[in-house]
């Protein structure tokens, strides 16, 4: 998997590049320090993916994310930052990022979610995922207790999201699930609950008090 890290501290850029070359499927292609060099070494070696800082000076993440995601969206865009607030969450995801981590993140978890975004998938990071419940109004699951139905603790957290509005792609990515493996939760909510869509789906989540 070819990779550009941008980055616009050095000390950080050049740890990432060293960190990510020692791993025997990415080749790291290019480096760049703010947004306009990022868009640059894109349109120069045409990467599978880009690790995006998001604070960077001349162009910063989130409209360097717009712009690769209008340019060359072949490329799959996975952030890196220190920050987690609402509006970057938000703002970037909006913009096209796959994949929002924090720089806690160790080498594997970042190589899983280039991978995972270069496949289509999201990586949220766990702050991440609680930052975005939170922006977006969503509720957390219910606390343990008797479910009905049959319903499984994972069933009735999705259940919940989706009563919450959330799409399937948003709920993969709120809790590092498979598009699919959302998907096949759902096909089983549905059957347990006699629901023939996602409205029927809400109003047995409300009128059970799971969302």
């Amino acid at each position: 998997m070819r990779v550009i890290v941008a980055d616009d501290q050095a000390s950080v850029r050049e740890g990432l590049v060293l960190m990510l070359d020692l791993l025997p499927d990415i080749d790291v292609v290019g480096s760049a320090g703010n947004g306009e060099e990022a868009l640059q070494q894109v349109t120069r070696h045409r990467p599978d993916a880009i690790l995006l800082d998001l604070h960077m000076p001349v162009l910063d993440g989130i409209e360097t994310t717009r712009r690769l995601t209008a340019e060359h969206p072949e490329v799959a865009i996975v952030v890196l930052t220190t920050y987690a607030d609402d509006r970057s969450v938000l703002e970037t995801l909006r913009a096209g990022a796959r994949s929002y981590l924090t720089k806690d993140a160790d080498r594997l978890h970042i190589a899983q979610a280039l991978h995972s975004a270069v496949a289509g998938l999201s990586v949220l990071h766990p702050q991440v995922q609680a930052t975005l419940l939170a922006a977006t109004g969503v509720p957390h699951a219910p606390a343990p207790r008797d479910l009905p139905d049959g319903l499984t603790r994972r069933e009735t957290e999705i259940l919940a999201l989706l009563a919450g509005g959330l799409t399937n792609s948003e709920i993969a990515a709120t809790l590092f699930l498979s598009h699919n493996t959302v998907k096949t939760h759902i096909n089983r909510i549905f059957s347990k609950t006699g629901s023939r869509d996602r409205v029927a789906a809400t109003q047995y989540a409300q009128r059970h008090g799971l969302s």
